[in-house]
C-alpha cells in the first residue's frame, strides 16, 4: 500500500507459504478485527487487516476527513483488506472490504463462493457480485464460464445451495458468459460485471 510508504510484510523464502504475503516487518504491528464489532480476532479468523508502524503515512495532504476515516485515534491504518493470519504468523489476504456482499447485514465474501464454484468440474471460471435486492439489501449473483454447454443455472444454484448457509446461496441468479473480465494481474474486475447487471435490469423490466 502507498499509505505504508514501504513494504509492511516480507516473505520468508526458506518457509514460503503459497498465497501468503509473509510476516509483518520488524518495525510494524498488525491485528485482524471483526468488521462489525471492531473486536480483535484470533488466528485463522477472517476480518479487516489493521497496520501500525513508524513508516505509516501521517495522513492525506489537505484531506483531514479521509485521513480520519483511514487512520484511527490509536494510529492504526485500516487497510480495507480482508484477511487472516495462520498460527505461524503468515498473512493471507482474501478479499477487499468494499467487495463484501451484505445479505440482511450478514457478510458474504465473493471469493468464498468463487472458490466453491471453481470446484465444480463443469465450471471453467467464475465471479460473484452482490446485486440489489428489495428485501435483503443485496444477494449474490454468479457469472460463470462453462466447461460444458449442458450445465444449467439450476444445477449451479443447487451445487452451491448444498454447500453453504442460506444467506450465501445464489439468489441473484447465475449468468453464463464467455469470459470473466480481469486485469492484467488477473484480478476480477467486478465493476464491469456490476455495470453489466445494472444495464440489464431496465431491459428485463420491459419484457
Amino acid at each position: 500500500m502507498t499509505e505504508c510508504s514501504m513494504a509492511s510484510h516480507l516473505p520468508d523464502f526458506k518457509e514460503f507459504k503459497h498465497g501468503s504475503c509473509g510476516r509483518v516487518g520488524s518495525l510494524g504491528e498488525m491485528k485482524i478485527i471483526d468488521v462489525e464489532s471492531g473486536k480483535e480476532l484470533s488466528t485463522e479468523e477472517r476480518g479487516e487487516i489493521l497496520l501500525r508502524s513508524p513508516t505509516i503515512m501521517m495522513g492525506y495532504l489537505g484531506r483531514p476527513q479521509a485521513t480520519a476515516e483511514t487512520i484511527d485515534d490509536n494510529g492504526w491504518l485500516h487497510t480495507g483488506d480482508i484477511g487472516y493470519v495462520n498460527k505461524e504468523g503468515d498473512l493471507f489476504i482474501v478479499e477487499r472490504l468494499k467487495e463484501l456482499i451484505k445479505v440482511k447485514g450478514l457478510q458474504v465474501p465473493p471469493a468464498e463462493l468463487e472458490d466453491l464454484l471453481l470446484s465444480h468440474p463443469q465450471i471453467r471460471d467464475a465471479a460473484v457480485i452482490g446485486i440489489p435486492d428489495e428485501d435483503a439489501g443485496e444477494v449474490p449473483k454468479a457469472y460463470v464460464v462453462r466447461a460444458t454447454e449442458d450445465l444449467t443455472e439450476k444445477q449451479v444454484q443447487e451445487y452451491v445451495k448444498q454447500r453453504v448457509a442460506h444467506y450465501k446461496q445464489l439468489k441473484g441468479g447465475v449468468e453464463f458468459i464467455n469470459e470473466i473480465p480481469k486485469s492484467a494481474a488477473g484480478k476480477i474486475l467486478r465493476r464491469f460485471l456490476r455495470d453489466k447487471n445494472a444495464a440489464a435490469v431496465p431491459q428485463l423490466s420491459k419484457l
